[in-house]
C-alpha cells in the first residue's frame, strides 16, 4: 500500500516468497505461522476487498491475492519448498536420470509402482499409501538435515527421489478416485 495514499500498488516483479510470508529462508518452516500470514495478507488484499475502488487497484488486488496463494502452496508442501530454495541458491533442480546410478532407489520405485497397478482393494492400495507417506517423511527429515549442513547437492539429489514419491503419490490418488 502507498503510505500517503494507501492505493494498492503492484506486486514486485520477482518477490522472495520467504520474505512475502515473513518467515525465514530455511527448508524448515512452522507450518502454522505460516498459515496465519496467509490469512492475513489474503485478509488484506483479498479481491472482495476492492470491488468499489479502481479497477487497477482491483487488478493489483487480484495479482496479490494469486501471488499469495502461490507463496503458500510453495512453501507449505516441502518439495516445491527445496526446490524454490535450491532455485534461490541458483542450483538447477534434480532431473529423472540424476537417480539413474541409483538402482535400489529405483528398485523401490519399481516395487511400489507394481503394487499400485495390481491393487485391487482398498486395503492394498492403504499399505502403498502408508509405504509412501513413511518414505517421504523420511526424505523430508533427510532433506532437513542437507539443508541445514548447507549441502546443497544431497539436498538436490533427495529432492530428485521426492518428485518420484511425489508422482506415485499422484498415481495413488487417481486410482483412489472411483471412475
Amino acid at each position: 500500500f502507498c503510505p500517503g495514499c494507501q492505493a494498492l500498488q503492484p506486486p514486485a516483479p520477482r518477490p522472495d516468497l520467504f520474505r512475502l510470508m515473513d518467515c525465514d529462508r530455511s527448508f524448515r518452516i512452522d507450518p502454522g505461522q505460516l498459515q496465519r500470514r496467509f490469512r492475513s495478507l489474503q485478509r488484506a488484499v483479498h479481491p472482495d476487498r476492492f470491488g468499489k475502488r479502481p479497477p487497477k487497484e482491483q487488478y493489483y488486488s487480484e495479482q496479490h491475492s494469486s501471488l499469495i496463494n502461490k507463496a503458500y502452496q510453495t512453501l507449505l508442501n516441502p518439495l516445491s519448498r527445496g526446490l524454490y530454495l535450491l532455485e534461490l541458491s541458483g542450483v538447477e533442480p534434480a532431473k529423472e536420470t540424476d537417480c539413474d546410478g541409483d538402482s535400489a532407489f529405483l528398485m523401490e520405485i519399481m516395487e511400489i509402482n507394481e503394487k499400485l497397478a495390481e491393487s485391487k482393494n482398498k486395503d492394498n492400495l492403504e499399505e502403498v499409501e502408508t509405504s509412501i507417506k513413511v518414505k517421504q517423511e523420511e526424505l523430508t527429515r533427510e532433506v532437513t538435515a542437507a539443508f541445514e549442513r548447507d549441502d546443497l547437492q544431497e539436498a538436490k539429489k533427495l529432492l530428485g527421489k521426492m518428485k518420484y514419491f511425489a508422482n506415485l503419490e499422484d498415481k495413488l490418488k487417481a486410482k483412489k478416485i472411483p471412475s
